[in-house]
């Protein structure tokens, strides 16, 4: 049997717990911008329609009364490790799948801890002992059941799926809720009318193929209760990323070039912190008509400097032709390794190189005094007029 572990309102919760006046209200964890969207919503905000990826100023206009909270994501990634090892404790099997949410198999647990569901209550039990947050799990044995069965009795539920059940909950089973069915992807269902997973054995797998691509494997067997996707306990991050949605469109390059140098800086301490360095810069822009788009470069070398994430994030940008003004700009990095892996080193280490370390090691002085005294201690000057743009 596999267990799927959901957080529930992870962010917001983690706030109500550790400041007693939020509790019991309605909050949502966004940045301070009229144009920010929201990130989580409590279970209090919920009822009134609100939810993640909901502009701020509609979540307001749903409720005069919410309470807007910045979050901390370094904070939260703490709690996530806390509850990941309170999870470990009950199988070696787990698959972290994002910060508040995981898979466990349990298989031959059950001489130790019990039954599924019991060891689901142990599991629910040892994260609010500890941490005094809740979570919902699902209980399947497949892993995309699983998920599904966790967000079916929120918060704080535990849902099992039997073998025998799973039939019927397929049979049943709206199409829309499967995992990485998109928009797209529902177009396309609607016009052959599959309206739950179900359906899909109306269809052959060749015509699923035909029309879902890759995608018409995986759905066929799915709709027939079989997921051959395993447990994966290398769980790493594949990329880290910063962005902005500006309270006014911009389209002036020094303000551009500030946004750029603060998610760069972010970045470059979020990765520096996972103790990975990286060998793809890319940047996100987001113009005033809401069309997007993303540009990425392989770097020369394995960097982790903030500075060497900038010049090559600021290079990406000069390079697009901008014919709007800009809504949104970001910063990622991805291709990691870990840092301290050996490298086939050049002969002659370029300038470039030898430049990119000495910023390596400012850049971790930096991280050292931020970590003792906090995020607001010290900054770049040129960053002391940013948040206005923000």
């Amino acid at each position: 049997m596999i267990l799927h572990i959901d957080m529930d309102a992870f962010f917001a919760a983690i706030e109500q717990r550790d400041n007693p006046a939020l509790r019991n209200k309605p909050i949502i964890i966004a940045g301070d911008s009229k144009r920010s969207v929201v990130s989580t919503a409590s279970y209090e905000a919920r009822k009134f329609g609100i939810h993640s990826a909901m502009p701020v100023f509609q979540a307001k206009q749903r409720c005069a009364k919410v309470i807007l909270v910045p979050g901390n994501r370094y904070k939260y990634a703490a709690e996530s490790k806390k509850i990941m090892a309170i999870i470990s404790d009950f199988s070696p099997l787990v698959e972290q799948v994002s910060i508040d949410e995981a898979y466990v198999d349990i298989q031959g647990c059950e001489k130790l801890f019990g039954s599924p569901e019991v060891i689901a209550q142990k599991i629910k039990a040892a994260i609010f002992k500890e941490l005094f947050l809740t979570c919902s799990i699902g209980i399947a044995p497949v892993k995309f059941l699983a998920k599904i069965a966790s967000d079916m009795d929120k918060p704080n539920g535990i849902t099992f799926i039997s073998k025998h059940e799973m039939a019927r909950v397929i049979k049943d089973l709206p199409i829309a809720k499967v995992p990485g069915v998109g928009k797209q992807a529902m177009k396309l269902m609607a016009i052959l009318q599959i309206h739950t997973l179900g359906d899909l054995h109306k269809y052959d797998i060749c015509l699923l193929n035909k029309k879902f691509g890759k995608m018409g494997k995986r759905l066929h067997e799915l709709s027939h209760g079989k997921d051959l996707s395993r447990i994966e306990t290398n769980y790493s991050r594949k990329s880290i990323s910063s962005e902005t949605t500006l309270s006014k469109d911009i389209s002036d390059l020094k303000i551009a070039r500030q946004l750029l140098l603060a998610h760069s800086q972010r970045v470059g301490r979020d990765l520096r912190k996972e103790k990975m360095i990286c060998h793809n810069v890319s940047i996100k822009i987001k113009f005033s008509d809401f069309t997007q788009i993303t540009r990425s470069k392989q770097t020369d070398s394995w960097i982790c400097s903030s500075s060497a994430i900038f010049n090559e994030a600021l290079s990406l940008y000069e390079k697009v032709v901008l014919k709007k003004k800009i809504r949104l700009l970001g910063v990622g990095v991805s291709h990691f390794m870990d840092k301290n892996a050996p490298i086939q080193m050049e002969l002659l280490c370029p300038p470039k190189e030898k430049i990119n370390k000495k910023w390596e090691s400012v850049d971790m002085a930096v991280d050292s005094i931020m970590e003792k005294f906090g995020s607001g201690m010290i900054t770049k000057a040129s960053l002391n007029k940013r948040k206005k743009h923000v």
